[in-house]
Parts: C-alpha cells; sequence; structure tokens
C-alpha cells in the first residue's frame, strides 16, 4: 500500500489530495511441462460407428485413451489406420493434459495474489511521498528523507539500504529471542 500525497494543479485552494495504490509482485509464471507416463494411460481399441463402408464393422480401428491419474480420455476413430487413430488420440490427449495443468498452476496463482491482496486501506500503508513537502517515509522501516525527487529519478539506495537494516534488526532480535 502506497500512499500519496500532492496538490494538483487545478486544486485552486492549494489543499493536498491523498491518494493510495495497492502494489503486488508476484514472480513470472512458468510454462507447464506435461509428462505422459505410458503406465498411467489404458488404451481400448473397439470397432468404429457410423457410416464408413465396409472397413467399420470389420476392424478395431477406433481408439480411446484413458489417463487414469486425472480420468481424462481421448478418443478418436476419424482414420481407417488403428495406428493413426491412436497417434490423434494421444495429441488429443496431451492437449487436454496441458490445458488442464495450464488451469491448475493458474488458480494456483491466483491463490498466491488473493492471499496477499488485503484492502487497500490507509492503514496498511507501507511509503508515503509527500510532494509538497518533497519527502518520502517508509513506514515499515521509520526511514525518512526530503529528497522524493531523487528517488523518483531512480536513486533508490538509501530506501534500499533501509529496508535491508530493518530486516537485519529483525532478525538478529529473532535469534536472541531464540537463544
Amino acid at each position: 500500500m502506497h500512499r500519496v500525497q500532492r496538490v494538483p494543479a487545478t486544486e485552486s485552494q492549494g489543499r493536498i489530495h491523498t491518494s493510495a495504490a495497492g502494489v503486488l509482485v508476484t514472480p513470472e509464471a512458468e510454462d507447464v511441462e506435461v509428462e505422459v507416463n505410458a503406465n498411467d494411460l489404458r488404451i481400448d481399441v473397439y470397432r468404429s460407428s457410423g457410416p464408413g463402408g465396409q472397413s467399420v464393422n470389420t476392424t478395431d480401428s477406433a481408439v480411446r485413451i484413458t489417463h487414469l491419474p486425472t480420468g481424462i480420455v481421448a478418443s478418436c476413430q476419424n482414420e481407417k489406420s488403428q495406428l493413426q487413430n491412436k497417434e490423434q488420440a494421444m495429441r488429443i490427449l496431451r492437449s487436454r493434459l496441458l490445458a488442464a495443468a495450464q488451469e491448475a498452476a493458474d488458480q494456483e496463482a491466483s491463490d498466491a495474489r488473493r492471499s496477499q491482496v488485503r484492502t487497500v486501506d490507509r492503514s496498511e500503508r507501507i511509503r508515503t511521498y509527500n510532494y509538497p513537502e518533497n519527502r518520502i517515509s517508509d513506514h515499515r522501516t521509520g526511514f525518512k528523507a526530503y529528497n522524493l525527487d531523487q528517488v523518483l529519478g531512480g536513486e533508490l539506495d538509501p530506501i534500499i539500504q533501509s529496508a535491508v537494516d530493518a530486516d537485519a534488526a529483525a532478525r538478529l532480535e529473532a535469534a536472541a529471542q531464540n537463544s
């Protein structure tokens, strides 16, 4: 939660306007890999149904592949060849498994994001950027400086150092309490 205090150019009375913005930083999502183990598959062959002439009722060319851990099923009876139907069913199964894995990864990322986001309440502020006073305050570390223009220009070292120092102090205090 970041708080910005500024006097807009349209403000004729010179009153300070306060805005708040929530910032959430999450790691970039990784691509999902799907590995299909042959032991996890049940392959059924059967006779095709529907129109198609003599070969429909005489050969077992239709293929149904079931992925046992997930229960996802892919079947194909488009081709006359059992081998071609099996290859196509495997492609369909792989794409369905990839879609399910991607959906699970997206849900996990969404849950992680949701667990980190709280209310956008001013009381949960991390920093205040006060333009009229050219001041930046970090409320977690107690850091305060009157060089907001330089910080916005990229000079972040003092703020980062205050966070590092506060973290080191917290770890030292926790280690002292544990011993």
